[in-house]
């Protein structure tokens, strides 16, 4: 899995936004296929965008265009900082003890551990 984190400043987080929904359809033909949006705390102008990609070719033919460079202007971003990724592993923790999580999925082929197997 290809990965890219881009960390930048924009104008205004709003007219952000809406330049970065509007091109949705625009970075899922490009091949992304997942992302999240994150921004540290008390900085509602710094924008940390992480994103999965079909290929780091993808990815870096994608952010290097001509097009992505207009779109970037129009959305008031300023210097954006890119850094290119290889997903190494990745895994989902399932916490007990007071924390509020969904109960992990059952194994396979069978019904969750506790579920009347036993008579």
């Amino acid at each position: 899995m290809a990965c890219v984190l881009i960390n930048h400043q924009v104008a205004d987080y709003q007219a952000w936004k809406l330049v970065f929904d509007d091109a949705a359809g625009t970075r899922k033909e490009a091949g992304e296929i997942r992302f999240q949006v994150l921004r540290p705390e008390n900085e509602p102008n710094r924008i940390v965008h992480f994103s999965e990609w079909v290929s780091t070719e993808a990815d870096r033919e994608f952010f290097q265009s001509p097009r992505l460079v207009r779109i970037r202007e129009e959305a008031g971003v300023v210097a954006p900082e890119f850094v290119y990724l290889e997903e190494l592993e990745s895994g989902t923790l399932w916490f007990g003890g007071g924390r509020s999580m969904p109960a992990p999925p059952p194994p396979m082929g069978g019904s969750p551990p506790g579920a009347g197997g036993v008579k």
